[in-house]
Order: structure tokens, then sequence, then C-alpha cells
């Protein structure tokens, strides 16, 4: 069996950390008048855009708990989330500049995800898992 590569260590810690970090930001910033203007600029109504953040907040930490065992569906569940979040956002966000962050580090965190090494990581822990 493969040792898991520093880059999905990385990530997955990443991802872990700042998720639960944004649930403590969103959950004080509910009642910040400046936030709630943005927001309500969206097309989307709030409470799905609440529904969205938390549901996504729970996907990061669920994939990153999975890289972290070697499961591929972890990194296949955050990039296939993160990239419907990213496409949401193009056509509901009055602030579409504000997503290029976000979009940069995305294409960071799949350029580690999928290089040859990680593959070849995930693919042994799923050979191992059919044994």
């Amino acid at each position: 069996m493969m040792k898991r590569p520093t880059s999905v260590s990385i990530i997955a810690w990443f991802l872990i950390a700042t998720s639960l970090i944004s649930v403590i930001t969103s959950y004080t910033s509910l009642d910040n008048p400046i936030a709630q203007e943005l927001m309500a600029k969206n097309l989307l109504p709030l409470s799905v855009q609440y529904v969205m953040l938390y549901f996504g907040l729970a996907i990061s930490v669920a994939a990153g708990v999975a890289m972290l065992k070697g499961w591929n569906w972890g990194r296949t569940l955050y990039v296939a989330w993160s990239v419907c979040g990213l496409v949401i956002g193009l056509v509901t966000s009055p602030m579409k500049l504000v997503l290029i962050p976000s979009a940069i580090v995305l294409a960071i965190i799949v350029f580690f995800l999928y290089r040859p090494k990680v593959n070849a990581f995930f693919s042994s822990r799923q050979a191992a898992n059919d044994a």
C-alpha cells in the first residue's frame, strides 16, 4: 500500500480546517447587515444560499476526511461540488469577479489532486479495498 502523498494531506486538512472556520465565521455574520445586503443581491433566495453554504461546508469536511483515508470518492465529490458551486455563482452572483480567487484555488487543488502520483495512491487504496 502506498504512502499518502503530502499534497493530499495538505489539501485534506486545508479543506477540513477552512470549512470549520467558515462555519464559525458564517454563523457570526448572519446578523451582519452588509453581508445580508450582499446576499440579497444574489438571484437565489437567502434560504437556498444558506443551505448551499452549510451543505457545501459539510461536503468539504467529508471530502477531506475521505481523502485522508485514501477514498477516491472524496476528491471526486469535492471537485464536482466545487465546480457546480462556481457555475452557480457565475450564473447567480452579481459580483462575478469575487469568484476569481475561488476558481484559482480550485484549479490549484485539482492540479495537485490529479497528479500521477496521487492517482496511483488512490488507485492502490481502491485496489486494497476491493481485495
